[in-house]
């Protein structure tokens, strides 16, 4: 079988770009054919398995002048937000990318498409090969995009509808998809979220020094809750039973969304009771090790989809404290059972990712009390991983066949 994979994006880089290189890693095991289609800069190193061909669209040069353009607002890289984006760079943007995956198909003949991202890279595709079998992952900030921007909405919604299948991770996604593309029911299918299981597992020993180590993962930004996420450290501070100062230690890897906001950011954590590192953006064996020293992972986001870092941080043996976003819950009691997991009421929301300021003195004061239970908990509880993987999504998405 012949595959070209596609993102506006680069590869590597976030969930979705690891969702993508890994099924690429899965199919070069399985000797299938493939190529890859990406948004990158010209000084970018892009991991791809060997005897894969890669197309690159080069941003911030030629007829890309702009950044590459992000699916989240903040992305752990400069970036183009698509809400900016003028009618000149939407039509700058499709014809850099046709030109590039024109010649990709045209050399590499491909069988099957896979397109990451339900918006407007997606669309294009479907409405400029529609004799080729294209299949569209859902990656959740394109369903945060179609409700928050206007760009080409209506065109986006029709060709979306005509993708010959549409994968999402969770029941929450496909619930979004069926509401915001009214697609076809039987054309959308559940396929969860892998995990790279050689890299990321158990082994090693925790550091016996009396010191509770509690790791966060992603873009350290607010919308990731990493600003709550400090200012409840404060709170459990001030708790009779807290930690004392040299009891917790607290480590934020990945790198800024907004580097405005990442300096306030930094200014916070000078300012709080507890240790707060940053440890920037490293790559999934760092990132493993990380996991495999700590005792508690935390995501107090605002909005994610299903966030691969969760898995992770189970697979390496860790607790998890979380914000309790959609769909998680089920997923994770189904798909990971017997994981230490505490779940954190959500502030009300608006505009699908931005929280009601008057309602997170409350929301952190709940993340608290739940950290402070995490890191006073006695049991010690393993999460069954062993069903969550890349090579089961992998086989789901090809075993119909184009």
């Amino acid at each position: 079988m012949r595959i070209l994979s596609i993102t506006a994006q680069k590869p590597n880089s976030t969930g979705s770009g690891i969702y993508l290189s890994e099924l690429v890693k899965e199919y070069a095991r399985k000797g299938y054919s493939q190529a890859v289609v990406a948004g990158v800069c010209r000084e970018d190193e892009v991991e791809l398995p060997d005897g894969t061909a890669f197309y690159p669209v080069y941003f911030e040069e030629g007829k890309l002048p702009f950044p590459i353009v992000g699916m989240s607002d903040e992305m752990p890289y400069r970036s183009t937000r698509y809400c900016d984006m003028t009618p000149e760079m939407s039509g700058r943007f499709e014809e850099a990318f046709l030109e590039v995956i024109a010649c990709a198909v045209k050399e590499c003949n491909p069988d099957l498409i896979l397109c990451h991202h339900l918006y407007l890279l997606t669309a294009i595709v479907r409405k400029h090969f529609p004799d080729r079998q294209v299949y569209g992952f859902c990656h959740n900030t394109d369903l945060r995009q179609m409700c928050k921007t206007d760009l080409q909405r209506e065109f986006i919604r029709e060709q979306i509808r005509r993708l010959d299948r549409i994968f999402v991770p969770q029941e929450a996604q496909r619930e979004g998809v069926l509401r915001i593309y009214q697609a076809d029911p039987e054309k959308i299918e559940t396929v969860g979220m892998g995990y790279n299981s050689r890299i990321f597992h158990g082994g090693g020993e925790k550091k016996n020094d009396g010191v509770t180590r509690i790791v966060f993962a992603g873009k350290v930004a607010e919308k990731k809750g990493v600003m709550s996420l400090i200012r409840s450290l404060s709170v459990l501070y001030g708790r009779e039973d807290a930690c004392r100062r040299q009891e917790l230690l607290v480590q934020l890897a990945g790198s800024a969304g907004n580097q405005k906001e990442y300096e306030l950011i930094r200014d916070m954590a000078v300012k709080c009771p507890y240790e707060i590192r940053f440890l920037g953006r490293l790559s999934q064996p760092e990132l493993a090790e990380v996991y495999r020293g700590s005792d508690i992972f935390v995501l107090p986001s605002f909005f994610d989809g299903l966030p691969l870092t969760v898995i992770e941080a189970l697979a390496c043996g860790g607790r998890v404290v979380m914000s309790d976003l959609p769909g998680i819950r089920e997923w994770l009691f189904k798909s990971a059972p017997g994981g230490d997991v505490r779940f954190v009421e959500m502030p009300r929301m608006r505009n699908t990712d931005e929280p009601v300021p008057e309602t997170l003195p409350a929301f952190e004061e709940r993340l608290a009390g739940a950290l402070l239970a995490s890191i006073r908990t006695k049991e010690r509880k393993t999460a069954d991983v062993s069903g969550i993987s890349w090579e089961g999504i992998a086989a789901k998405v090809i075993e119909r066949g184009p």
